[in-house]
């Protein structure tokens, strides 16, 4: 009887406990389902669509009649992706051109790999190369036979992404030329025109991106407890976050998210730094989905001292400052506009509201990495003006830029408050990919 009673009182006390857990503890939350949330990866038909639609437009607009790209096995071309060449094994020679008959993609790869390269169907024609014959060879056979006049190759000295070719291919190529070697021009600006602008279908990959970007940082704000959460406490919290959703980092791991509340650090990791009463915290943070495309989008927040129910005089002139700066730049950001004039639409606002010197860029193209090809946002202040911050800004291009505002801290060192959203060129002028942050998010003292 005594062991009944027992049971009874410990089954009410554990249904007492069950009851008083709060919804956070007591609901289970449903697993998310991964792929049915991702879905196939879209890629490889994005891939063809930008290749035949996209790619003779670069060509045309680069002035080059030919584009000539050697794949490998290791160490493989930048572009060896955009392009099917991700598999190569032994030497593959792509081949892209305009003429009186349209475009056309000609590769000539080993015989090992021709069939399954044939299979993606990205490709007019797929040249099976038997062993001991050179893909390079046939490739230069054929640019002589069509007497093409402008060969662009992958060999640049501005652009990582142009600069592909090997010093002992190119010889190779050179060789087999002959005087026609002469023609060759670095890819550069080929790979700047078609790379630089993104399809509708990308344009929705990265708007979803960037809302869990900003979501996920929001969220973040309301796990911080003044005087006990760190910064890297938070940044834990996001990797997590990206851990759950299968999305991997849109910047070097060590630098993202960078989560800051004291003074600049520039791009750094997050630090053991106690967050406290009057901090601004500032969240820089980027995923990259599908192993692809790159968010990159920054959010704000205050944290209330005791008595205060909303921030101080100062710090709302900061951020409304440094709001009116990225508006200024977006309204700045359409067709037909250079990198430099985006750049000086916000430093003009930045003097006017008293902002210390800012030292970045105002923005840079972003998508298939956090600082994509494309035209810079900046050298408006700049003693030497990068030649990207003079390219012509079209319709298509996406980028993530800052409003900035910077001042002087009592104890010493500069904050800077960086208004960081995303933006697609449309026709009539640029417009945000989500809905940017229009208030310092306020966290309270518990």
């Amino acid at each position: 009887m005594k062991n009944y009673l027992l049971f009874i009182v410990i089954a009410f006390l554990l249904g007492v406990s069950s009851c008083n857990e709060s919804p956070k503890t007591a609901i289970k939350k449903k697993p998310l389902d991964l792929n049915s949330y991702w879905g196939k990866n879209p890629w490889p038909e994005i891939r063809k669509k930008r290749i035949n639609k996209l790619l003779p437009e670069a060509l045309q607009s680069a002035g080059v009649d030919c584009w000539l790209i050697i794949c490998r096995e290791n160490n493989n071309d930048p572009i060896a992706d955009h392009i099917g060449g991700e598999n190569a094994g032994g030497t593959a020679a792509f081949l892209f051109y305009n003429d009186n008959d349209g475009f056309h993609s000609k590769v000539f790869s080993p015989s090992g790999e021709s069939t399954a390269l044939d299979d993606l169907d990205i490709h007019d024609k797929v040249v099976s190369v038997e062993r001991g014959t050179s893909a390079i060879e046939m490739a230069a056979n054929f640019i002589v036979s069509n007497d093409f006049k402008t060969i662009a190759i992958n060999s640049s000295t501005s652009n990582s992404m142009a600069d592909g070719l090997s010093y002992t291919q190119r010889k190779d190529l050179e060789k087999r030329l002959g005087n026609r070697s002469e023609r060759l021009v670095a890819s550069t600006e080929l790979i700047y025109q078609w790379l630089s602008i993104k399809l509708p279908e990308e344009l929705d990959i990265l708007r979803k991106a960037a809302q869990l970007t900003a979501d996920w940082q929001i969220e973040a704000y309301t796990k911080v407890i003044p005087g006990q959460t760190t910064d890297a406490d938070i940044a834990r919290f996001l990797k997590k976050k990206m851990k759950d959703y299968n999305v991997t980092d849109g910047w070097a791991p060590d630098q993202n998210p960078n989560v800051n509340s004291g003074p600049d650090r520039g791009h750094s990791h997050a630090t053991d730094k106690v967050i406290m009463p009057g901090d601004v915290i500032q969240i820089d943070f980027g995923i990259k989905v599908y192993d692809r495309w790159v968010s990159d989008i920054q959010r704000f927040a205050y944290v209330l001292k005791e008595g205060e129910t909303k921030a101080p005089k100062d710090i709302k002139h900061y951020w409304e400052s440094a709001k009116a700066g990225n508006r200024a730049a977006l309204a700045a950001m359409k067709p037909g506009a250079k990198g430099i004039d985006v750049d000086r639409a916000q430093r003009i606002l930045m003097e006017e509201n008293g902002s210390d010197y800012v030292m970045w860029s105002t923005g840079h193209p972003v998508g298939y990495v956090a600082h994509d090809v494309g035209p810079n946002l900046g050298g408006s202040q700049a003693s030497h003006v990068r030649p990207a911050s003079e390219k012509i800004i079209k319709e298509g291009m996406t980028f993530a830029f800052d409003g900035f505002h910077a001042w002087k801290l009592p104890e010493g060192g500069v904050k800077t408050i960086s208004v960081e959203e995303m933006a697609v060129v449309k026709k009539a002028g640029a417009e945000y990919l989500i809905e940017p942050q229009e208030e310092l998010v306020l966290i309270e003292m518990d």
